[in-house]
């Protein structure tokens, strides 16, 4: 890497791609910045999908964009780095044509399979091995509940992959796999570092079906892409990695003592850890960042989409943070258990709805965004009580996101709700700053921004809440 040089990162989010380019210190290139949105397709029924055509043109039009703005400064982008959104799955032909849509981690279709493959797979033993859970989110179900639903889809496919996989053969013709994405998949042997053989033979799909585990850059593009990207025709293409191991590396989360929360429309709270541990942790995952550490946490599907959600529906305007600033922990007599999505860590409810109970003709429009706020750091509770054996006694906690990042009262409920100091995190733009720095190879040290001390009188209170939202969860799912 010389001093010099300069790293375009592509991030694929659940909402939108986007492209920027850093230099040997993982500073951002000044007037580089490209962001299209898109928009998943959800059926009644619990599907979730995009399309894989419309995801490369993104991609590649982000790249396109990002280059003209970059002008000169071009010439000196020596690699190409990108992370998207992991749990995702799609087919393609021998011809390289998608046979199936991109099903993403929202999918919540194939419950019913999941729960069968528990008894056949030994539930307990897979989850050992892989780190993962038999859930719809990842591969083993899909795949299962691909062959019963959409057989003629599943019998014209040749390989399976994920988006990021497919962006990369439609440039360079081969099928590659990063140890981080490969480990979101369900598939892969966390301890061994193969695809996991046990699991296989438990599945329609053979190993021939699955890219190579190789995280080694492409490089050397064809005339038709080298026209296209002149200054990208050298460079190092490197497999896309999982958007979690991205936004931790991003945030300088790269040592036990510092923990990761994201919030965006999931959420999520991981650590690294080198190595992997030998046990996962109940309820949680344990994926890989690569062959020397492991990315340990839970993710929940509903936190900034809750949010959202509520707001939408609710209409509400700007002023309303200020009103749910006011109110006192815990006293709007609300209990949510906020599963608009499903539910993944550390539950992995295939079945789980969302309920909201407790309320009056007296509740307010506050009462319920409060409570929607305090319900989702009361599951991230939940992980960092299972994710604590792991943590040296003075973690900080780290915020990214911009749902959380931009409502300070949000960021006091979860200092107060963990009992711990809670940072914003001082980097912009952390995950796809986190796909730069892992291609260049550099942990940054954190950049912590305004923290958030533990009023510990809250954090009391909200234990009682906790044990509440808990007791309501196990009596109804």
């Amino acid at each position: 890497m010389t001093a010099d040089s300069l790293t375009l990162a592509i991030d694929v989010g659940s909402s939108s791609v986007r492209a920027m380019i850093f230099d040997a210190q993982g500073d951002a290139l000044d007037g580089v910045f490209v962001q299209k949105q898109y928009t998943t397709d959800t059926t009644p029924d619990g599907g979730a999908t995009i399309d894989a055509q419309t995801m490369c043109d993104l991609i590649f039009e982000c790249i396109d964009e990002a280059l003209s703005q970059a002008g000169v400064n071009a010439e000196r982008i020596e690699r190409v780095a990108m992370d998207t959104l992991v749990g995702n799955l799609m087919g393609m032909d021998a011809n390289g044509k998608p046979t199936t849509p991109i099903y993403t981690w929202a999918d919540t279709r194939g419950g019913d399979v999941g729960e069968q493959l528990k008894t056949e797979l030994d539930a307990v033993n897979y989850t050992w091995r892989t780190g993962s859970r038999i859930h719809t989110s990842y591969w083993p179900v899909r795949l299962l509940w691909l062959r019963e639903n959409e057989p003629d889809s599943f019998g014209q496919t040749k390989f399976w992959l994920s988006l990021g996989e497919y962006a990369l053969y439609r440039i360079f013709g081969e099928r590659r796999i990063s140890l981080s994405t490969a480990s979101w998949s369900g598939l892969l042997n966390r301890h061994e570092l193969e695809w996991d053989a046990k699991t296989l033979k438990m599945l329609p799909v053979e190993i021939e079906q699955l890219s190579t585990l190789s995280g080694d850059a492409f490089q050397g593009l064809s005339e038709k892409w080298a026209s296209r990207w002149p200054a990208l025709k050298n460079a190092q293409w490197f497999p896309s990695i999982g958007d979690g191991v991205a936004s931790n590396l991003g945030a300088g989360c790269c040592t036990p003592d510092r923990v990761a929360i994201s919030v965006g429309t999931s959420g999520a709270m991981r650590v690294v850890v080198q190595g992997t541990p030998v046990d996962t942790p109940d309820g949680l995952f344990v994926y890989r960042v690569d062959s020397n550490r492991s990315l340990v946490g839970g993710a929940l599907s509903n936190a900034g989409n809750l949010y959202g959600w509520l707001t939408g529906i609710l209409k509400t305007d700007e002023n309303l943070q200020a009103a749910v600033g006011e109110i006192a922990p815990d006293s709007h007599g609300l209990t949510i258990l906020p599963f608009l999505a499903g539910e993944r860590a550390p539950g992995w409810n295939d079945r789980a709805q969302a309920v909201f109970m407790g309320m009056t003709f007296d509740t307010k429009q506050e009462d319920l965004i409060r409570a929607a706020l305090e319900s989702v750091s009361y599951r991230f509770y939940q992980v960092a009580k299972r994710l604590k054996p792991l943590l040296p006694k003075d973690v900080v906690y780290v915020a990214s996101g911009a749902p959380v990042l931009n409502s300070p009262v949000w960021m006091q409920i979860l200092a107060d709700v963990l009992g711990a100091p809670v940072y914003a995190n001082g980097y912009t733009e952390a995950t796809i700053r986190g796909a730069a720095f892992l291609a260049m190879g550099i942990d940054p040290t954190p950049e912590l921004g305004v923290g958030y001390e533990p009023n510990m009188d809250n954090h009391k209170i909200y234990q009682a809440a906790v044990e509440r939202q808990q007791a309501l969860y196990k009596k109804l799912l």
